[in-house]
Parts: C-alpha cells; sequence; structure tokens
C-alpha cells in the first residue's frame, strides 16, 4: 500500500503531528504497537505536563485544546526554586496584568486522550494498532516500511515518533547521546490543608529534589526524585509515612499532605539524537530529544518540532513540492535542533550543580540563585519565553 506519509507511534508527538495534517489532501497512516483501548482511553498515570503558551497556542490551532477537560487545567501563576535549607531563593511570576499565568498544568492522559479524539475525526488518517515496524528502507523518491503483519507500506516521507529508546532511530543508523541519571522519579497526587495559590515549588534537597505542581483545588501533583537505590524503599512506605515524609519536606508550609492517588515510578534517562533526519526520514518529539524533566521543556520542545516540520510540509505541498525532500527535511533540522541542543546540555547542567551535595558545589548554586534572582534580565528573558508576552530579540527560541 502507498502513503505519502507513515508515522510511527502514536504517543503525543505523533498524534500531534497527524492532527496538523488533517486539512492537507494527504494520505497518513499512524503505526502503534500498543492496543486501541490504550491509545483511546489512556490511564491517568500521574504526570502533569507544564504547557508553554506556545504550546497552548499549538494545541489551539490543531483543534485539540477544547477537546481536553477545562475542568482539570490549573494556571501556573508563580514558581519557585529553593536550594536545601539555604535561604537562597529564585522567584518566576507574571507581572504582566494581561497574562493569566506562566503557564498550564494538565494530566498527560488528557493531552493523550484529546489528541486521539482529534485525529479519529480525520477522513485522511489511518490508525493500525498492535503492529510493530520491523525496518524501514529508504529509497530516493520513498522510503519502504516492512510490519511484522507481513505486510510493506510505501511512503515520501516516513517520521518516527516511537519514545526516547526508539528503536527505529538505531535502525536507521542515526547515533544518539544517552545520559543516565541514576534516579527515578516518584510521582502522586496529594492533598494539602492549605491552598498552594497556584504556586509550583521546585526544592533541591540534599540527597533528594522535591516538586509541587499546584493541580486544581487543594491538591499538588507531588515529584519526589531520589537514587535508584532508594527507590523501592520510598515506594514500599506505608500511606501514613509518606505523608509524614512529604509533609516534613515541605516543612509543613502547606498543612498536613495526604496521599489522594497512585504512586508511580519513572527512571530518568535523556536521550538527543545526533541528526534529526535521514533520507526520507525524520525523527520528532522523544525519539529526537528526550528531556530530564526539571525544566519541564520535554512535550513543549516535542510540540513545537512536530509543527515546524508540519509547516515546511504544508508549504511544499502548496507549491506542489516534494513533502519527503533532502531540502525539506535539512530545513526542519535546522529550525530545530539547535535550540534542542541548547535546552538539552543546558538542562543536564542545572541538573549537575543542583543535585551535587559537595559543599563547594553548594556554594556555588546559592550564589548563582542569588545572583539570578537579582538580576532581572535573567528572570525577564525566562519568564517571557514561558509567556511569550513579547518577542524577545535576544531569545534563541
Amino acid at each position: 500500500m502507498k502513503y505519502d506519509i507513515v508515522i510511527i507511534g502514536a504517543g503525543p508527538a505523533g498524534l500531534s503531528f497527524a492532527s496538523s495534517m488533517m486539512d492537507l489532501d494527504v494520505k497518513v497512516l499512524v503505526i502503534e504497537r500498543s492496543s486501541t483501548d490504550s491509545i483511546s482511553n489512556p490511564k491517568a498515570d500521574g504526570r502533569e505536563i507544564a504547557l508553554t503558551h506556545l504550546s497552548v497556542k499549538i494545541l489551539k490551532k490543531l483543534g485539540v485544546w477544547d477537546l481536553i477537560d477545562q475542568a482539570q487545567i490549573s494556571p501556573l501563576k508563580e514558581a519557585k526554586v529553593f536550594d536545601g535549607d539555604s535561604p537562597s531563593l529564585l522567584n518566576f511570576k507574571s507581572d504582566d496584568s494581561s497574562i493569566e499565568a506562566l503557564g498550564y498544568l494538565v494530566p498527560n492522559y488528557q493531552i493523550r486522550k484529546a489528541l486521539y479524539e482529534r485525529v479519529i475525526q480525520a477522513k485522511n488518517i489511518t490508525l493500525l494498532m498492535d503492529t510493530t515496524v520491523e525496518d524501514v528502507n529508504p529509497f530516493e523518491d520513498y522510503s519502504e516500511v516492512l510490519l511484522s503483519v507481513d505486510k510493506k507500506i510505501e511512503a515520501k516521507l516516513v517520521i518516527a515518533a516511537d519514545s526516547r529508546f526508539s528503536s527505529i532511530r538505531r535502525k536507521m543508523g542515526i547515533p544518539s547521546l544517552m545520559k543516565d541519571f541514576s534516579k527515578v522519579m516518584i510521582v502522586t497526587k496529594m492533598k494539602h490543608e492549605r491552598s498552594h495559590h497556584n504556586v509550583a515549588l521546585e526544592c533541591f534537597d540534599y540527597g533528594q529534589t522535591l516538586a509541587l505542581l499546584p493541580m486544581v483545588g487543594d491538591a499538588s501533583s507531588i515529584i519526589l526524585t531520589v537514587t535508584t537505590d532508594k527507590a523501592q524503599e520510598v515506594l514500599n512506605l506505608s500511606e501514613e509515612k509518606f505523608n509524614v515524609k512529604i509533609t516534613q519536606s515541605f516543612k509543613g508550609e502547606l498543612g498536613g499532605m495526604t496521599q489522594s492517588g497512585e504512586r508511580y515510578s519513572y527512571p530518568l534517562v535523556a536521550v538527543h539524537a545526533q541528526t534529526f533526519i535521514a533520507n526520507r526520514f525524520a525523527l520528532i518529539g522523544d525519539a529526537a530529544v528526550g528531556m530530564h524533566p526539571v525544566t519541564a521543556h520535554g512535550f513543549n520542545l516535542g510540540l513545537r518540532g512536530q509543527d515546524i516540520l508540519a509547516g515546511l510540509i504544508k508549504e511544499a505541498h502548496q507549491h506542489g513540492q516534494d513533502i519527503g525532500s533532502k531540502s525539506l527535511l535539512k530545513l526542519f533540522e535546522k529550525k530545530h535542533i539547535n535550540l534542542t541542543r541548547i535546552m538539552f546540555f543546558g538542562t543536564n547542567g542545572i541538573v549537575a550543580l543542583f543535585t551535587n551535595d559537595a559543599p563547594y558545589v553548594k556554594q556555588i548554586r546559592r550564589l548563582a540563585l542569588k545572583f539570578a534572582e537579582h538580576f532581572p534580565p535573567i528572570k525577564y528573558l525566562i519568564t517571557h519565553h514561558l509567556t511569550e508576552a513579547k518577542k524577545n530579540r535576544f531569545l534563541p527560541f
């Protein structure tokens, strides 16, 4: 069978790109190894996605934003970063009265569900579930996709969006840099006696990192990051002991805290592909760059990348040009890869600085926080990147 575009992976990046193709006269096939039920009816997984204003804008353009349960969207009005028990603090908030929030927190499963609901409305998109891609063979004018069901598909362009551990990326001979942090992120929903006032907290405590993402009402998503050897011990804690641990970790500022959701755990591994393209082939989402979640840029970068590629394809199609040409793919990479490198290595640098408990490193990060807090241009650049309140020529993104 022949298609214009084959997307491998029906995760957020793959479905976002498929949504971008809905108003185009092209045949799209989305191949997913999981079952239809797991994609059409995703379960809560404990993860809250912090969306920038650009991401919200893209989701609205795709017709996805209104499909998300609006009652579960929580505005992020302020963010505070602490260093251990020191008085060092970095505080971000929007001072522009026309902007409601720095960003918006949305449950991951809600975004995935909305994307699926949008894609199944399309007449030009076919979903093929419970199917594995065995190999991709690129030729001059098309690529051949070999499926586990003993079928061959031809496409002008193949796009891999099959996670940061992408098997297709490896099969296409694209090397990647992988950073294993030897840490585990434990997430759960907790209720608390006092209001969070829509303020996110990031506490780089000694021996662990603790974050709070404000959800709707007096509840928050709590993210505890510990070394891999300590993870099971935390997961095995009774709810009573876990509640005490988290309440004490936040120094009782939110009053008593009570677990109200399951505990989930995720190993922390970051990945960056050396190139995002090959002949008749492109990487998007985590298959291109999988971020450490500390700066909350992973989903946002994935959404931005697919938007860039989709825009180039639409322009090429409008002018009757080849949507899988080398020149188009090179332009996509040029527009996207440099920013992802900055964010990837910058984020890894932040993690290295704020999770190292050596005495001299503690002193350096306290000085860094103090400098950033009292140097308005830094806070201005970061805040305006999140809110897009004003385009700034000094920003690389």
